[in-house]
């Protein structure tokens, strides 16, 4: 299926034809609702969740934790007069995977009274900071013990004091009454992995620190310029703001230094700018997007990359627009996603490297992981795409490294609605491509990356039905 999007109203109309989706002559106009007596409450909510020295970072692809830079933070809000409560909380971990995933979802629905379909988990996805995959874990626990992920027991108590924060940010929900929709332009953080050298070709060596001349001469490419504020108003007063900006959030990195980075440090400068503003940072979709282009890795361009952040979370609160909150709305669609085949990734290859006492710890780390997420896929278990939907404005989640076209997509389907995207929701699969990226041979492809081709059509049509046409 051609799923390429066309420009134009009614270009769209027949793309979402080829998608098997049937839409009304009126489906892309503002509908106008009707105002409710529905009062809507906001609880906000923040727990430390630094990982221990000596854990794992990045999944065990990096030295682990021996000193702590930043704090890493578990900051959300739950909604209330809907349906059910409705939460989102943005983690300063890595990922958060498989039942690591089901068990944040879980725990927090416990503590909020609703159901964990209706609990938006996503991380912001910084490397120094841990990856939670607790069936890899368990893995690595039986075939290679000494090798880690996940330590089980921190992860356990790191999600209950998430829940206990919210359990006492509920007892201080607060009255909203409008929504709020801003964004600015950021200038000089996010560039496209892919740029093209000037010997020709195609690379996708554009990392998140620049290593040659060539990655930060060339044009940014494909990237979403804007971050996107969403903000809930008591009146004339703001209570909390949710940022998102596509970008791998990394700086220097790698050393065992945890840390928020750039995009935590810039939510916690605004933070400290009004503390009657509850101020939370969601990561985009950005799985081929870093700062490479515009970081040498050196703490001077953390401070620059941070600055950037910030002007642009003040832009975009300047330029907020308020409407009346009037709905609350939820809904969620299922994306079925296959698993990776081919020489290296099937379940017995492994198991073998699982078995394989000369296998480095990283490779039986990556293959701990794909077990557990190719174990999900064979219990029929999908991912859940919500989007909470207020009338004028939406946040939508997708899961896990999705690229940049997926978020530029979704805001494409609905223009009429402000579309705040964040990424690294369920994060199982690794990097969700685009084919083109697969047809070039992207090198990032290596190894964190567990779907088969045709991952591109499974998450547009998935965006299509998630968003209501």
């Amino acid at each position: 299926m051609n799923l390429r999007p066309e420009s134009g109203r009614f270009a769209r109309r027949e793309f979402l034809k080829r998608a098997g989706i049937t839409v009304g002559m009126g489906a892309f106009a503002i509908r106008p609702r009707a105002a409710t007596a529905t009062a809507f409450r906001l609880a906000t909510f923040s727990a430390e969740v630094t990982v221990p020295m000596g854990h794992a970072l990045m999944g065990g692809g990096i030295k682990p934790a021996e000193r702590v830079v930043d704090l890493l933070l578990a900051r959300g809000f739950a909604l209330l007069g809907g349906e059910r409560p409705l939460v989102l909380v943005s983690v300063d971990w890595c990922e958060i995977r498989n039942d690591a995933f089901d068990r944040w979802r879980t725990v927090l629905a416990e503590a909020a009274g609703t159901s964990p379909d209706r609990v938006l988990v996503t991380s912001t996805h910084c490397h120094d900071a841990p990856v939670a995959d607790l069936r890899a874990q368990r893995l690595l626990d039986e075939h290679s013990p000494g090798v880690n992920i996940t330590d089980l027991a921190f992860h356990e108590s790191a999600v209950q004091r998430v829940a206990s924060a919210l359990r006492e940010g509920l007892k201080r929900a607060q009255l909203v009454t409008h929504i709020g929709t801003g964004e600015a332009r950021v200038e000089g953080v996010a560039s496209n992995r892919r740029f093209i050298p000037d010997s020709g070709g195609i690379s996708y060596a554009r990392m998140s620190r620049a290593v040659m001349g060539q990655a930060t001469a060339a044009p940014e490419g494909t990237i979403d310029p804007f971050l996107k504020t969403v903000s809930f108003w008591n009146g004339n007063r703001a209570v909390c703001s949710l940022h998102s900006y596509a970008t791998h959030p990394m700086s220097h990195y790698g050393q065992g230094q945890v840390s928020c980075d750039f995009v935590g440090l810039a939510r916690n400068r605004r933070q400290a700018d009004d503390a009657g503003c509850f101020q939370i940072y969601a990561s985009g979709c950005s799985g081929n997007v870093t700062a490479g282009k515009f970081n040498d890795g050196s703490p001077a361009a953390r401070t620059q990359l941070t600055q950037r952040i910030y002007d642009a979370m003040v832009a975009a609160e300047k330029s907020t627009e308020r409407h009346p909150l009037c709905q609350v709305n939820w809904r969620a669609s299922e994306l079925h996603l296959t698993p990776r085949s081919g020489a290296g990734f099937s379940s017995n290859d492994s198991l073998k490297i699982l078995a394989d006492p000369n296998a480095k710890s990283f490779a039986k780390c990556l293959a701990a992981m794909n077990l557990s997420w190719r174990e999900r896929v064979g219990r029929g278990q999908p991912i859940g795409v919500p989007v909470i939907d207020f009338g004028p404005a939406q946040i939508l989640l997708l899961p896990a490294e999705s690229y940049v076209e997926f978020q530029l997509f979704a805001q494409w389907v609905r223009p009429e609605i402000f579309t705040l995207v964040a990424g690294y929701g369920e994060c199982a699969p690794g990097y969700i491509p685009i084919e083109k990226a697969r047809a070039e041979l992207d090198s990032n492809l290596h190894d964190w990356c567990w779907v088969d081709p045709g991952a591109e059509s499974a998450m547009k049509e998935t965006i299509v039905r998630t968003l209501k046409i």
